[in-house]
Protein backbone atom coordinates (compact mmCIF):
# COMPACT_ATOMS: atom_id res chain seq x y z
CA UNK A 1 0.00 0.00 0.00
CA UNK A 2 1.00 3.50 -0.79
CA UNK A 3 1.51 4.97 2.82
CA UNK A 4 1.67 9.46 1.24
CA UNK A 5 -2.17 8.39 -0.59
CA UNK A 6 -3.33 6.32 2.73
CA UNK A 7 -2.23 9.71 4.46
CA UNK A 8 -3.72 12.05 1.86
CA UNK A 9 -6.87 9.72 2.17
CA UNK A 10 -7.14 10.02 5.95
CA UNK A 11 -6.57 13.60 5.72
CA UNK A 12 -9.48 13.73 3.43
CA UNK A 13 -11.80 11.39 4.60
CA UNK A 14 -11.37 12.58 8.74
CA UNK A 15 -12.47 16.36 8.22
CA UNK A 16 -15.37 15.34 5.55
CA UNK A 17 -17.10 12.62 8.49
CA UNK A 18 -16.54 14.78 11.55
CA UNK A 19 -17.92 18.31 10.00
CA UNK A 20 -21.23 19.20 10.19
CA UNK A 21 -23.37 17.94 7.27
CA UNK A 22 -26.86 16.54 6.51
CA UNK A 23 -26.31 13.40 8.52
CA UNK A 24 -23.78 14.61 11.91
CA UNK A 25 -26.68 17.60 12.21
CA UNK A 26 -29.76 15.37 11.99
CA UNK A 27 -28.08 12.85 14.45
CA UNK A 28 -27.37 15.66 16.90
CA UNK A 29 -31.26 16.93 15.90
CA UNK A 30 -32.44 13.74 16.57
CA UNK A 31 -30.18 12.61 19.62
CA UNK A 32 -31.68 15.83 21.47
CA UNK A 33 -35.29 14.65 20.89
CA UNK A 34 -35.05 10.76 20.94
CA UNK A 35 -31.56 9.99 23.34
CA UNK A 36 -28.71 8.32 21.50
CA UNK A 37 -30.38 5.10 21.75
CA UNK A 38 -33.67 6.16 19.95
CA UNK A 39 -31.49 7.77 17.46
CA UNK A 40 -28.93 4.19 16.72
CA UNK A 41 -32.08 3.13 14.28
CA UNK A 42 -31.08 6.20 11.93
CA UNK A 43 -27.61 5.57 12.25
CA UNK A 44 -27.90 2.03 11.31
CA UNK A 45 -29.77 2.96 8.18
CA UNK A 46 -27.45 5.85 7.15
CA UNK A 47 -24.70 3.33 7.20
CA UNK A 48 -26.26 0.83 4.86
CA UNK A 49 -27.42 3.90 2.63
CA UNK A 50 -23.82 5.64 2.79
CA UNK A 51 -21.92 2.16 1.75
CA UNK A 52 -24.57 1.41 -0.87
CA UNK A 53 -24.16 4.62 -2.36
CA UNK A 54 -20.45 4.45 -2.35
CA UNK A 55 -20.37 1.58 -3.79
CA UNK A 56 -22.81 2.69 -6.57
CA UNK A 57 -20.50 5.73 -6.97
CA UNK A 58 -17.52 3.75 -7.13
CA UNK A 59 -18.91 1.47 -10.20
CA UNK A 60 -20.43 5.19 -11.75
CA UNK A 61 -17.98 7.74 -11.39
CA UNK A 62 -17.39 8.12 -15.00
CA UNK A 63 -21.14 8.37 -15.77
CA UNK A 64 -21.17 10.71 -13.04
CA UNK A 65 -18.53 13.20 -13.72
CA UNK A 66 -20.12 13.36 -17.20
CA UNK A 67 -23.73 14.09 -15.84
CA UNK A 68 -23.31 17.17 -14.01
CA UNK A 69 -26.95 18.45 -14.58
CA UNK A 70 -27.65 14.57 -12.83
CA UNK A 71 -25.83 15.98 -10.05
CA UNK A 72 -27.40 18.77 -9.28
CA UNK A 73 -30.64 17.90 -9.56
CA UNK A 74 -30.00 15.52 -6.75
CA UNK A 75 -28.52 18.07 -4.89
CA UNK A 76 -31.41 20.79 -4.94
CA UNK A 77 -33.73 17.37 -4.15
CA UNK A 78 -31.61 16.85 -1.18
CA UNK A 79 -31.54 20.50 -0.08
CA UNK A 80 -35.45 20.20 -0.56
CA UNK A 81 -35.63 16.99 1.74
CA UNK A 82 -33.32 17.97 4.95
CA UNK A 83 -35.12 21.13 5.03
CA UNK A 84 -38.36 19.53 5.55
CA UNK A 85 -36.86 17.33 8.23
CA UNK A 86 -35.48 20.84 9.86
CA UNK A 87 -39.08 22.20 9.86
CA UNK A 88 -40.24 18.90 11.24
CA UNK A 89 -37.60 19.39 14.10
CA UNK A 90 -38.30 22.87 14.81
CA UNK A 91 -41.75 22.86 14.95
CA UNK A 92 -41.89 19.71 17.03
CA UNK A 93 -42.93 20.26 21.12
CA UNK A 94 -41.14 18.51 23.48
CA UNK A 95 -42.25 14.83 23.15
CA UNK A 96 -43.66 12.46 25.96
CA UNK A 97 -42.88 8.59 25.77
CA UNK A 98 -45.71 7.92 23.56
CA UNK A 99 -45.41 10.49 20.79
CA UNK A 100 -41.68 9.89 20.98
CA UNK A 101 -41.60 6.50 19.56
CA UNK A 102 -44.13 8.01 16.97
CA UNK A 103 -42.26 10.73 15.54
CA UNK A 104 -38.72 8.51 15.62
CA UNK A 105 -36.76 8.33 12.29
CA UNK A 106 -35.72 5.00 11.45
CA UNK A 107 -33.45 2.93 9.16
CA UNK A 108 -35.24 3.72 5.78
CA UNK A 109 -35.12 7.51 6.47
CA UNK A 110 -31.53 6.79 7.31
CA UNK A 111 -30.73 4.60 3.96
CA UNK A 112 -33.16 7.35 1.83
CA UNK A 113 -31.35 10.74 3.20
CA UNK A 114 -27.73 9.36 1.97
CA UNK A 115 -29.52 9.70 -1.96
CA UNK A 116 -30.11 12.54 -1.58
CA UNK A 117 -27.13 14.16 -0.06
CA UNK A 118 -25.12 16.17 -1.91
CA UNK A 119 -22.34 16.13 0.92
CA UNK A 120 -22.40 12.62 0.01
CA UNK A 121 -22.62 12.71 -3.44
CA UNK A 122 -19.61 15.07 -3.76
CA UNK A 123 -17.72 13.12 -0.86
CA UNK A 124 -17.85 10.23 -2.73
CA UNK A 125 -16.82 11.23 -5.94
CA UNK A 126 -13.53 12.89 -4.80
CA UNK A 127 -13.03 9.70 -2.98
CA UNK A 128 -12.95 7.11 -6.25
CA UNK A 129 -11.61 9.63 -8.35
CA UNK A 130 -9.13 11.04 -6.10
CA UNK A 131 -7.91 7.81 -3.91
CA UNK A 132 -9.73 5.12 -5.45
CA UNK A 133 -6.48 3.03 -6.23
CA UNK A 134 -5.69 2.92 -2.47
CA UNK A 135 -6.57 -0.47 -2.20
CA UNK A 136 -5.72 -1.59 -5.84
CA UNK A 137 -7.76 -1.16 -8.91
CA UNK A 138 -11.14 -2.80 -9.72
CA UNK A 139 -14.49 -2.74 -8.38
CA UNK A 140 -12.88 -4.45 -5.52
CA UNK A 141 -10.65 -2.08 -4.23
CA UNK A 142 -13.51 0.36 -4.51
CA UNK A 143 -15.45 -1.49 -2.47
CA UNK A 144 -12.87 -2.00 0.32
CA UNK A 145 -12.26 1.87 -0.03
CA UNK A 146 -16.44 2.20 1.01
CA UNK A 147 -15.82 0.32 3.99
CA UNK A 148 -12.47 1.67 5.22
CA UNK A 149 -14.78 4.93 5.04
CA UNK A 150 -17.55 3.97 7.09
CA UNK A 151 -14.85 2.70 9.89
CA UNK A 152 -14.89 6.46 10.27
CA UNK A 153 -18.26 7.74 9.31
CA UNK A 154 -20.03 5.64 12.15
CA UNK A 155 -18.04 7.13 14.94
CA UNK A 156 -18.52 10.78 13.60
CA UNK A 157 -22.25 10.37 13.39
CA UNK A 158 -22.74 8.38 16.95
CA UNK A 159 -20.39 10.99 18.29
CA UNK A 160 -23.19 13.77 17.16
CA UNK A 161 -25.86 11.77 18.10
CA UNK A 162 -23.56 11.74 21.49
CA UNK A 163 -23.67 15.34 21.53
CA UNK A 164 -27.19 15.76 20.89
CA UNK A 165 -28.04 13.64 23.85
CA UNK A 166 -26.34 15.92 26.07
CA UNK A 167 -27.90 19.15 25.13
CA UNK A 168 -31.17 17.15 25.69
CA UNK A 169 -30.92 16.87 29.27
CA UNK A 170 -29.75 20.20 29.28
CA UNK A 171 -32.58 21.04 28.41
CA UNK A 172 -34.89 19.75 30.93
CA UNK A 173 -38.07 22.02 30.71
CA UNK A 174 -40.62 22.09 28.61
CA UNK A 175 -39.60 25.65 27.12
CA UNK A 176 -35.70 25.29 26.74
CA UNK A 177 -36.70 21.87 24.88
CA UNK A 178 -38.68 23.76 22.46
CA UNK A 179 -35.66 26.41 22.30
CA UNK A 180 -33.63 23.48 21.61
CA UNK A 181 -35.69 21.85 18.60
CA UNK A 182 -36.35 25.27 17.20
CA UNK A 183 -31.96 25.51 17.33
CA UNK A 184 -31.69 22.23 16.16
CA UNK A 185 -33.95 23.11 13.35
CA UNK A 186 -32.42 26.19 12.24
CA UNK A 187 -29.02 24.58 12.27
CA UNK A 188 -30.40 21.56 9.59
CA UNK A 189 -32.04 24.34 7.62
CA UNK A 190 -28.99 26.13 7.63
CA UNK A 191 -27.48 23.21 5.97
CA UNK A 192 -29.68 22.90 3.79
CA UNK A 193 -29.58 26.35 2.62
CA UNK A 194 -25.65 25.71 2.07
CA UNK A 195 -26.16 23.06 0.01
CA UNK A 196 -28.34 24.78 -2.36
CA UNK A 197 -26.30 27.52 -2.76
CA UNK A 198 -22.97 25.35 -3.44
Amino acid sequence: MDMALLIATLVFIVPMCISPGPNNVLCAAHGSQHGFKGTLTLISGMAVGWSVLGLFVGGATVFIEDNQEFFDILTYIGAGYIAYLSYKIATSDPLDEESQEKERLGFSTGVAIQFVNGKAWIHFLVLMTTFGSLFGAGFAGKAMLVLFNVVFGLPAVMSWAAFGTVLRRAFTTPSSAIALNRAMGASLFAVAVWIGLH
